[in-house]
């Protein structure tokens, strides 16, 4: 059965959709952008703080499910710019142990909701 996962700790949602669907141990995310929960104003002081808001409402996300980054299975970055990529790909990588992180694609498009740098989306799973 599905479960629909919200927390007022992530953005609340800006369009028809939810911060995430568990169906049995198995949660799917929708994509995360730098949206401070509190204000919902955008994080863009860098690129760094950007991809750390991303994470950060992320974790929020898996926190309400009851998982952490540790029950990440696969991930999806979408980037604007892949000049961008070693940065956030620095910020990402303190999220996770090297040795268990998930699978991954990352990918730059030409733009993402309200202009931002970097989306990311995970499957998260609870063995």
């Amino acid at each position: 059965m599905k479960q629909i996962i919200n927390t007022p700790n992530a953005p609340a949602p800006i369009g028809p959709y939810n911060q995430a669907v568990l169906i049995g141990n198995t949660l799917y995310t929708s994509g995360q952008i730098a949206l401070d929960p509190k204000t919902m104003d955008l994080v863009m002081d860098s690129i760094e703080a950007e991809t750390k808001q991303v994470m950060d409402n992320l974790k929020a996300v898996l926190a309400t499910a009851d998982m952490t980054f540790e029950h990440v299975v696969k991930t999806s970055i979408f980037i604007s710019d892949m000049h961008n990529f070693a940065k956030i790909n620095a910020v990402y990588a303190t999220y996770f142990n090297e040795d268990t992180a998930p699978a991954r694609e990352t990918v730059e498009v030409a733009n993402l909701p309200k202009f931002v740098n970097v989306e990311i989306s995970m499957i998260a799973v609870k063995a």
